[in-house]
Parts: structure tokens; C-alpha cells; sequence
């Protein structure tokens, strides 16, 4: 008897342990929310809008706050390995901060159609005969150290939140988010890479 009663209270820690596997896959709705901050950020665009929906503490049942209460007693190092696009170290900051910067200097030029936002979440050239001569020197720097900035941005983002082989993903959500947070009139490329109007 005494070995059924083990042999069952260890299935028991087996089935509560197998149901709390790390998710390993790219958590798309999650990333793309603290994208749309950043983007909006950058872009100098109005704040965005507090989340909704999040349940509160009354409005969870009790068994499964009890549940959640023993898995995390019993498994407290899954928690150190949920994703957090949220994350905020030292270098994300330092890109944020130059390509908000920077962005003051673009905005003209995606607003002309000369530069538009490219299929894999960089800038690039529309039309560069919209750009003055004298100033095309300065804008090929400006978007050179532009997608300097983006693609360690994309890198430091999926290493920060230990997954280095989300970094495609993570570029997949930007080019989403920067084409859905461009004003009317700039330009972009859509999935083929021919260039669109917003």
C-alpha cells in the first residue's frame, strides 16, 4: 500500500512537472505588444495604450491561484524562463535611444518617399532621386548606421530573452509593427518586396 501511495504521489509530481515545460516556441502576441511600444517610442508617436483584459486576482478561481501557488513552490525556476520583450538592458536602451534620435533626421525623408521601411525591418532607398544630390552622402550614413542599429537591436532582444534563434522572429514582428506604426503616405515593402504606399 505504502508503494502505491508513493508510486502515485510521484506520477502526480511527473504530470505537474510535465505540464509546466518551458515554451520554447517564439511567443508572438507578447513580443509584438512590446514592439508596438518601442516602434511608437522611436517613431515619437502618442503613448500606447494601457493593456486590457489582464485578469485581477478576484477574478481567477481559487483553484487555479491555489495551483498556480504550488507549481511555482514546486518549479520556481520556470519563471526565470519566461520570455520578457519588455527587457531593458544597458545596449537595448543605448540603440532605442540613437534610433529615436536619428528618426528626428529620417522622418523628412520618409515622408518625400525617398526612404521606406524594407521587407526584413530595415530602411532602405524608394526613391532617392527625391533626395538632393548634395544630401544623398548624409542619408546613405544615416540609414547605414540606421540598420546598424535595428539588426543589434533584433539580436540583443532575442539574446537578452535567451533565445538567440528568435532573432528572425523578433525581425519577422518589427517589420510588421513599423509598417503598421508608419504615417499615411511612407513607403514600404511588403512580403515580395515590391514597395507600397501606406
Amino acid at each position: 500500500m505504502n508503494f502505491l501511495r508513493t508510486s502515485s504521489l510521484f506520477a502526480t509530481v511527473m504530470f505537474l512537472t510535465a505540464c509546466v515545460t518551458i515554451n520554447i516556441y517564439f511567443p508572438a502576441a507578447q513580443a509584438e505588444e512590446a514592439a508596438r511600444e518601442m516602434v511608437k517610442d522611436i517613431l515619437g508617436t502618442e503613448e500606447a495604450a494601457p493593456v486590457e483584459g489582464k485578469e485581477s486576482a478576484l477574478q481567477r478561481p481559487l483553484f487555479v491561484m491555489v495551483g498556480e501557488g504550488v507549481l511555482n513552490f514546486l518549479i520556481p525556476a520556470a519563471h526565470a524562463a519566461e520570455p520578457d520583450f519588455n527587457v531593458n538592458t544597458p545596449e537595448i536602451r543605448k540603440l532605442q535611444a540613437q534610433m529615436k534620435k536619428r528618426m528626428a533626421g529620417l522622418k523628412g525623408y520618409f515622408a518625400s518617399g525617398a526612404i521606406g521601411f524594407t521587407r526584413d525591418a530595415l530602411v532602405g532607398f524608394h526613391n532617392n532621386k527625391a533626395v538632393p544630390l548634395k544630401e544623398r552622402a548624409k542619408v546613405k550614413k544615416m540609414i547605414a548606421a540606421e540598420n546598424k542599429d535595428r539588426n543589434n537591436l533584433y539580436k540583443a532582444i532575442a539574446k537578452a530573452n535567451g533565445h538567440p534563434e528568435w532573432e528572425k522572429d523578433v525581425r519577422k514582428t518589427y517589420a510588421r509593427i513599423w509598417v503598421d506604426e508608419a504615417a499615411k503616405g511612407w513607403w514600404y515593402q511588403d512580403a515580395k518586396g515590391k514597395w507600397q504606399q501606406k
